[in-house]
């Protein structure tokens, strides 16, 4: 398929060298109303990656050719649309690395098709290809030694890339853009999951305690804020 050719589908690459799961992923979303091409090797991967564009990669890791990891890296130099990647492995060490060269989301096998389709659907929902060049600077968002960029969902602190899920992102994205105020559970479950807050929930608790390992809390605690009985304070000036 060429990155040319017009298309009413959006279309799915899927890296995976068994060919079972291959087709079986392939045929599920198929039926979902996605076009799906399939490359079994790394080599394979970056070059049909390169020259279809397609929206959307799933890339295992353990892979003929070149691993999973250097596939996301090579071609992260010219592709911008969301990789999810997947893996029989379950090492966070993997889960991070995958994260820091570039991939949008991991989901390890065995792969549950709905949960899949649902990682899916949020990519390609974020994924926003055409930048707005006017736009920009609203885009980039710094405070002293950290800075995140929703326009390619990464995030540097002290230069270094900080590894976080996409659902991290969206939370450290929306506090970010909230800089100075108190945010309510209630808002970042709204914002990352499109539901309200019922008292239990306690799954944004836990992205926060995430984010707040990831960005160094034991040394600076104060950088993101528990406000008891109110919510969440993104601190602008914790940051040096």
């Amino acid at each position: 398929m060429s990155a040319t050719t017009p298309r009413m589908n959006k279309h799915i690459m899927l890296v995976e060298d068994d060919d079972s799961l291959a087709v079986w992923i392939g045929d599920y979303l198929t039926s979902q109303g996605y076009d799906v091409t399939v490359a079994s090797n790394g080599i394979d991967a970056v070059t049909m990656i390169r020259e279809d564009n397609p929206d959307l990669v799933v890339l295992d890791i353990t892979l003929p050719g070149k691993d999973g990891f250097d596939v996301c890296r090579e071609v992260r130099a010219f592709y911008a649309h969301p990789i999810l990647m997947m893996t029989a492995r379950i090492e966070e060490t993997d889960e991070v690395l995958g994260l820091e060269l570039g991939a949008n989301d991991y989901v390890t096998k065995p792969v549950r098709p709905r949960a899949l389709l649902a990682r899916i659907k949020g990519l390609l929902k974020r994924d926003h290809p055409e930048p707005v060049i006017e736009d920009t600077d609203s885009q980039r968002l710094s405070f002293g030694q950290f800075s995140i960029d929703a326009y390619s969902r990464t995030t540097l602190l002290h230069g270094d890339v900080v590894g976080i899920s996409s659902n991290e992102f969206d939370v450290l994205w929306y506090l970010a853009t909230h800089a100075g105020q108190i945010v309510s559970r209630d808002e970042l479950l709204k914002e990352v999951r499109g539901i309200d807050y019922d008292g239990f929930d306690r799954s944004i608790d836990v992205l926060v305690s995430r984010i707040r390992k990831k960005l160094g809390s034991a040394q600076f605690p104060d950088r993101i804020k528990t406000i008891w009985g109110k919510g969440y304070l993104f601190v602008p000036d914790a940051w040096e």
